[in-house]
């Protein structure tokens, strides 16, 4: 059975993504983003790089972000320790409320200065000879020279007007559809349709950048409340259709579009009930949908779902 899940460009490529950048000094800046973010942040080890989560008090997701502490907690002289935020997974403009969320609960007491939003990329490599180019070690950043950047395991977060380094510069770029079927195969979450007011880290697979064990801090309660009392109400799938053979290609895009709701039949397929909602979809050149969605609870052991409760629906393959 043919899978539209193992793509990979023939060439070596690598994806750009306008990504915002915040710098945050103080000593109280590791304490403040412990706070702030669902990582770890206050026991890690300098020079660290820490995926994370910017949510709000209800858990509810506000954008990806990664902490890159400082390499020292000492810092030089007429200067203070610190750390960057890399806020992504939204676009750029959006950045500016994450950075306005952290100023509003800044107390004049805090010693913590947050600095201006600035424009980054961050640059992911693809395909052939990927695993073999330059890399940062685990869980931790390493600079790039004449300060251009950061490597982030393999990775490359360029500041703004500073050039990618040769061996990521000779990569070609993808398309914009290359780089979104790339990110549906990955399954990761972006707004508008995974990253939003609706959905909590859980539900997005992103149980990896939330620590339950760290102290108080923005969200906790509810995160608690949901690992503890198995509260996830629905979970981020990937799916598929296939035209029928004969059929025109595009067809029917209406019913796949970010939105549409989701059905699954009972055991004799004369009903159906709302089984979740598409919330990415992207056609292939063959005809091929594919896309993110946003499932129930009760819904993800069945491999098959309608979209659209028309006289004909589409029938998705979840994955």
């Amino acid at each position: 059975m043919t899978t539209p899940w193992d793509w990979q460009p023939a060439q070596a490529s690598r994806i750009e993504q306008a990504v915002s950048l915040l710098r945050l000094e103080g000593a109280d800046t590791r304490r403040f983003l412990h706070g702030q973010t669902s990582a770890a942040i206050e026991t890690a080890p300098a020079g660290a790089w820490i995926p994370s989560c910017s949510i709000s008090p209800t858990a509810r997701m506000r954008a990806l972000v990664e902490v890159l502490l400082d390499p020292s907690d000492s810092a030089p002289a007429g200067t203070q320790p610190g750390a960057w935020l890399v806020i992504h997974g939204i676009p750029p403009e959006a950045a500016a409320g994450v950075r306005q969320s952290l100023d509003r609960v800044l107390f004049p007491a805090d010693q913590v200065h947050l600095g201006a939003l600035e424009t980054a990329h961050l640059i992911t490599p693809v395909g052939p000879g990927t695993a073999q180019l330059p890399a940062s070690p685990k869980d931790a950043w390493q600079a790039l020279e004449a300060g251009a950047g950061w490597l982030l395991g393999h990775q490359v977060l360029l500041r703004h007007g500073s050039e990618a380094p040769a061996w990521l510069a000779e990569r070609a770029l993808l398309s914009d559809a290359d780089h979104e079927r790339w990110r549906v195969q990955e399954a990761i979450p972006a707004a508008p349709g995974e990253l939003s007011d609706d959905t909590n880290p859980f539900e997005l697979g992103l149980a990896e950048r939330v620590n339950l064990n760290k102290g108080c801090y923005v969200g906790q309660e509810t995160l608690a409340k949901l690992s503890t009392y198995d509260g996830v109400k629905q979970q981020l799938r990937r799916w598929s259709w296939t035209p029928q053979p004969g059929g025109l290609p595009g067809e029917p895009p209406a019913a796949l579009n970010p939105g549409t709701t989701l059905y699954s039949a009972d055991v004799t397929g004369n009903s159906t009930s709302r089984a979740g909602v598409i919330s990415s979809s992207l056609e292939l050149e063959d005809g091929t949908w594919i896309g993110l969605a946003l499932v129930r609870k009760q819904a993800l052991e069945q491999p098959l779902l309608q979209a659209g409760d028309g006289p004909r629906p589409a029938t998705l393959l979840l994955s």
